[in-house]
This record gives C-alpha cells, sequence and structure tokens, in this order.
C-alpha cells in the first residue's frame, strides 16, 4: 500500500499539472476571498472566514476530481492494472493507497490557506481578535468534506479510462451529493419530508460542521459517504480483476 502511495505522491508533484491544479486553486480562492468585490472578507467589515469556507467546496468540487482523476484511470488505459494485480498487492490495499494519495495532495493543496487565517487575524482590531475555535472547527469540517470528495473521485477514476469522463463524473456526482439533495428538499411537494431529504446530503452537515461544533453524527455521516464510495470502487476493482 505504502509503494503506491508514494508512487502516486511522486508521479503527481513531478508532474507541471499537479502545480498547474494547486496554483489555479490558490489563485482562485484568494481572487474570491480577498479581491473580488462581491465576495471580498473586506466589504463585511470584520474578521470572518465565512465566505471562504462558504466557496471552498464549490472550487474543490473541481479540484479533487482533477487531481484524483488519473488514479485508476491511467492504470486502466496503459494495461498496468493487469500487471498490478500479478504482484502480491490486493485491490484493497491499491484502493487505499490511491486514496491517501489523493487526500494527502488535497490536503497540501488547503495548507497554504492558513495564510489568510494569520492575516485575519493581524489585520483585525485589536490584533487577534477572531474567532480562532470557530475557524479551526470549519477546517476540520472542511477536511471531512475533502475526504468524501475524494472517495467519489477514486469511485469516478475506476469507472473509465478516459481521465476526461473520469473527472465529469465525479464532478457531478460530488454536485449531487452536496447541493442535490437540498435543492431537492426546496421543492413544494416534497416539504413535509425536507429535513430528512436534506440530511441526505453533504451540505447541511457541512454547514453544522462550519459552525464550529464537532457533532458525531455529522463526521458519520462524511466518514459514511467516503467508505460508500471506496466500498464500490473496491468491488468495481474486483469485478476487472475476474474479468481480466
Amino acid at each position: 500500500m505504502w509503494s503506491i502511495f508514494t508512487k502516486e505522491i511522486n508521479s503527481f508533484l513531478n508532474s507541471l499539472i499537479a502545480y498547474l491544479v494547486m496554483g489555479v486553486f490558490l489563485v482562485s480562492m484568494g481572487l474570491l476571498v480577498w479581491v473580488f468585490p462581491d465576495t471580498a472578507i473586506f466589504e463585511y467589515g470584520y474578521a470572518d472566514m465565512g465566505i471562504f469556507f462558504n466557496l471552498a467546496p464549490y472550487v474543490l468540487m473541481f479540484l479533487i476530481p482533477a487531481i484524483t482523476m488519473k488514479a485508476l484511470a491511467e492504470e486502466s488505459k496503459s494495461g498496468t492494472f493487469e500487471l498490478l494485480m500479478t504482484k502480491p498487492i490486493t485491490e484493497l490495499k491499491l484502493l487505499l493507497g490511491k486514496y491517501l494519495a489523493g487526500l494527502v495532495l488535497v490536503v497540501i493543496s488547503l495548507i497554504p490557506t492558513l495564510v489568510y487565517y494569520f492575516s485575519l487575524s493581524y489585520l483585525s482590531n485589536p490584533v487577534g481578535n477572531i474567532d480562532s475555535a470557530g475557524i479551526m472547527g470549519a477546517y476540520v469540517g472542511l477536511l471531512f468534506l475533502v475526504s468524501a470528495y475524494t472517495g467519489i473521485g477514486i469511485f469516478a477514476s475506476s469507472l473509465s479510462e478516459n481521465q476526461i469522463v473520469a473527472f465529469i463524473i465525479a464532478v457531478f456526482i460530488s454536485f449531487i451529493f452536496f447541493m442535490g439533495f437540498s435543492s431537492l428538499a426546496d421543492l413544494p411537494f416534497l416539504t413535509n419530508a425536507s429535513i430528512q431529504i436534506e440530511k441526505i446530503g453533504m451540505l447541511a452537515h457541512y454547514d453544522s460542521l462550519g459552525k464550529g461544533v464537532i457533532d458525531f453524527r455529522d463526521v458519520l455521516y462524511f466518514l459514511s459517504i467516503t467508505a460508500l464510495f471506496l466500498g464500490a470502487t473496491f468491488w468495481v476493482l474486483k469485478l476487472r480483476k475476474w474479468n481480466s
């Protein structure tokens, strides 16, 4: 598993696309949080990172599929999947190695955003007048969301040899789980079941964690979504092995 993990990390960091993807993410978030008038923190007049945590899920919805799209799709296209299966490595180890590598790469992309927190802390009046506990809690919620997105991305990559197709599938599934159920709950004829439908989606649980309160039910939800898609990926790999 660790050999797969290190191979994925090294392969990604040695490619130009890695820095391009991370650069696009950090530049776009920087512009949205600090520059664009409609979303800039300075327009609110107080030290708060709410705008960052509101926008990050939508940007990550594209960043994470870009990172994970080649994880298994490339193995299938190049024919190395069959070769890997002849070695003493199980589908579970292959899956976990790919997943952990994708997760670590996304976390590496998020680390520079801590600069926003330190900048706001310094710019606040008085210095340090910022809700540190709430922001750290929101970061925890973002990490659980990232974990679920990564699981979806790995699953999408297992479905197609084409990386672009895998990217589109991952974005679509992530959007449905993040926004789809909340939008569905707003339909007039589903009013009686709106709360239950909304809780199926990620947005309600992410918003709950974003308040800085770590609720076990929200944590369990994100872990379950991650496990669901990793489990589905495991069986896709099993079926591919049996058919090869």
